[in-house]
């Protein structure tokens, strides 16, 4: 099974590259942003699965996204280092 999730874009690092921070963690993934319709930009939210960012999210689909995750792991949006 796959898993796609949100991430928002912290850093622009190349044409084609992101440095992406997952939800509330501290945890940052690299994303190739080379598949996306238009150029990611600092702020912006994007959807990632193995490596790549496959479509930008608007703010409010991305924290629901993000809270039903929490949710099917069973893990409180305060727990440290929750996503």
């Amino acid at each position: 099974m796959c898993l796609a999730i949100p991430a928002e874009v912290v850093e622009i690092q190349s044409d084609t590259m992101a440095k992406c921070r997952v939800g509330q963690s501290e945890t940052y993934i690299d994303a190739s942003t080379m598949l996306l319709e238009s150029p990611a930009e600092i702020g912006d939210f994007v959807i990632v699965h193995a490596g790549f960012a496959l479509r930008k999210l608007d703010f409010d689909e991305a924290q629901e996204t993000l809270r039903l995750l929490r949710q099917m792991a069973g893990i409180n949006e305060d727990t440290p280092g929750a996503f």
